[in-house]
């Protein structure tokens, strides 16, 4: 899971680490709907290139594809508030999700980084999901 800010080259290194993320991704989603907070995956959007490579990585059913919403971007206040929840719970029970939440909140923190520069600067973004 990565983000992707709207735009040719915001000016800054967008770069995020999302494995650990994508790999909790269902624990992710309990503990979010539970702090109250959009799921992480409730920002993701794609557009017909991007949906195209998943489905050439094995993502998916090329039906469903057809059937997607044009492309959607989020506020970076909208991210940063089920980030920041997830963070302050996490961080807070360091055990929640077991071995995995040491990797978890550094790649939060790290997805909290982008967005707050993508706030700055008045940017949108989108989460995007890569199967490789």
């Amino acid at each position: 899971m990565y983000i992707v800010v709207e735009g040719e080259d915001p000016g800054y290194d967008i770069f995020v680490n999302g494995h650990a993320l994508a790999r909790n991704e269902d624990a992710l989603e309990k503990l979010a709907l539970r702090l109250g907070v959009k799921p992480l995956l409730e920002f993701f959007s794609a557009d017909q290139n991007s949906m195209a490579l998943l489905l050439e990585e094995g993502a998916g059913d090329p039906e469903w594809a057809k059937t997607l919403p044009p492309p959607q971007w989020f506020s970076p206040g909208d991210g940063l508030t089920s980030i920041c929840a997830l963070l302050d719970c996490l961080k807070g029970a360091p055990t929640t999700l077991g071995s995995d939440t040491a990797p978890i909140v550094a790649e939060l923190e790290e997805y909290e980084r982008v967005l707050r520069k993508t706030a700055q600067r008045s940017l949108r973004w989108q989460l995007a999901v890569s199967w490789k």
